[in-house]
């Protein structure tokens, strides 16, 4: 007998031979309908990233950990929909759709601003969590911190100020660059006010800042013959996930290119990236996870406060370092948080 249809029937406690008898004399016309009552009674959530599956492995593990500890194991108490929008601004909307329409218990919108706007715009009923990278208040998601208001919370991490600080780091290590690049994705609404903050910091060093964009791969690989044609000494990677997902492709051209790059997130160091500096993504998902079990148990998202991520990583590649010529200064890999050899 299916494994499904035993455990069921287990719960039941219905004895066997009736319900094989049952099943085998015409019962299994109504046996889908009361599986699917069973199954009803297990709460949907519903997963909007704007990313691809296989480069949301690592923080999809975090996020399942994180509901797990709150109560809630995928395929025993909880079911999750999964939509990915492979770095596609203008799918979310039709996916967000698609979720409410399967009447999700919870939205969970990963992946920055894209995604939270287009769930808040597919419902103002269906709780939702959400990690978005400008002010949520500004954007209009929530109504303040502590009282978020309305259908949504979840987790605010500073775009600005992080890529702002990048440069810095940058700078540290390759103090005579007078011209650096800035790669982003010019469908990412939160790329504008990145570029006027770095422009303006740059400006204050005495450097020079070259904005280049890419929004699939070819254009990424276009995006360095540009860099090198206008003789850019570094780069700073804007936060997107699509270049997330192209993070191999990104490390690989710096290094056949020997320009040095900063990242915003160790997954691109661990993969031949120069250094990385920026929020800690373990804190973001196991902040989404913890708060969509809190919703799951009853919780209303107007009173759960809205987070500001506090936790920040730098992380260094020497091997990378060595292979471009570089020296880093002692100080500075003293402040690392991680150095990998």
């Amino acid at each position: 007998m299916h494994t499904e249809t035993s455990s069921y029937l287990r719960n039941l406690a219905v004895p066997r031979d009736f319900c094989a008898t049952f099943i085998c004399d015409g019962g299994a016309a109504a046996w889908p309908l009361a599986a699917r009552a069973q199954q009803s009674k297990v709460p949907v959530i519903g997963y909007l990233g704007l990313g691809s599956a296989a480069a949301s492995a690592q923080t999809l593990a975090v996020f399942r950990q994180s509901l797990a500890e709150a109560g809630y194991v995928e395929g025993r108490n909880v079911a999750i929909e999964y939509r990915f929008a492979e770095g596609q601004y203008d799918r979310l909307p039709a996916m967000a759709a698609e979720l409410v329409r399967r009447e999700v218990a919870v939205i969970v919108a990963s992946g920055g601003t894209g995604p939270a706007l287009a769930a808040k715009a597919a419902t103002a009923t269906i709780p939702m969590v959400f990690g978005v990278t400008n002010d949520p208040v500004a954007l209009g998601l929530v109504v303040s911190f502590a009282r978020p208001g309305g259908n949504a919370t979840g987790i605010n991490f500073p775009l600005a100020e992080v890529a702002v600080k990048e440069l810095g780091l940058l700078h540290e290590v390759v103090p005579a660059a007078r011209r650096i690049g800035l790669l982003v994705n010019p469908n990412n609404s939160p790329s504008a006010a990145v570029t006027k903050d770095v422009t303006a910091a740059a400006s204050a060093l005495g450097i020079e800042i070259g904005v280049v964009e890419a929004d699939n791969s070819r254009a990424i690989e276009a995006a360095f013959a540009t860099l090198v044609r206008s003789q850019s000494e570094a780069l700073l990677i804007g936060t997107d996930p699509f270049f997330f997902s192209r993070r191999v492709q990104l490390a690989t051209l710096a290094a056949r290119h020997v320009i040095p790059a900063a990242f915003n997130s160790r997954g691109f160091v661990e993969v031949g990236g120069l250094m990385s500096y920026g929020i800690s993504l373990t804190e973001v998902y196991q902040q989404l996870g913890a708060y969509a079990g809190r919703i799951l148990k009853g919780a209303k998202p107007v009173d759960l406060p809205f987070v500001r991520s506090v936790t920040f990583e730098f992380v260094i590649n020497m091997s990378t370092a060595r292979a471009l010529g570089l020296d880093v200064p002692p100080m500075l890999l003293a402040r690392a948080d991680d150095v990998i050899e």
